[in-house]
């Protein structure tokens, strides 16, 4: 499956939400990430509309996350950014060419089309099981745990 890059971005973002008190202003995000302003804006409307993030106006406004982190999945967040159509489609090839097969006797999806289906459920029940907070515990257990102080000391401490 592929995926675009606004949903690496969009976890990102919410795994660096997930260690802020503060609402955290887009530029600031994008400034952490090295990603481009607009884009990364896109993406946290994007979060914004699914109810992901909520967004503050004012001087010290910005986004955080509208839930616990423990409680917002990675499957959520990639359908947020990227739809939630499945990856494959299935057009009923079968009943095309010289050996079409009549329509009637296609009762039930190819075998094909119930391969990808059942990929693709397992592919979304594994995200769904993926908390923002299990991937902010395990980013940080991949840098002996100095990823996310570090984070919450530079949004601490580095204002806009």
């Amino acid at each position: 499956m592929k995926m675009s890059n606004g949903v690496e971005w969009a976890l990102h973002s919410c795994v660096t939400l997930s260690q802020s008190r503060e609402p955290v202003p887009a530029a600031r995000l994008a400034e952490l990430h090295g990603t481009a302003p607009a884009y990364t804006a896109k993406q946290l409307q994007a979060l914004s509309r699914a109810g992901i993030v909520g967004s503050t106006m004012g001087q010290s406004g910005g986004y955080v996350l509208t839930r616990p982190a423990s409680e917002i999945s990675a499957l959520e967040v990639v359908r947020a950014i990227d739809g939630d159509e499945p990856a494959y489609r299935c057009t009923e090839i079968r009943q095309r060419g010289p050996l079409g097969i009549p329509a009637e006797r296609c009762a039930r999806p190819c075998a094909i089309a119930r391969a990808m289906a059942a990929a693709q459920d397992a592919w979304s029940h594994a995200l769904a099981q993926v908390s923002i907070a299990g991937l902010a515990a395990d980013i940080d257990a991949d840098s002996d745990g100095t990823a996310m102080p570090d984070v919450r000391r530079w949004l601490a401490t580095t204002r806009n």
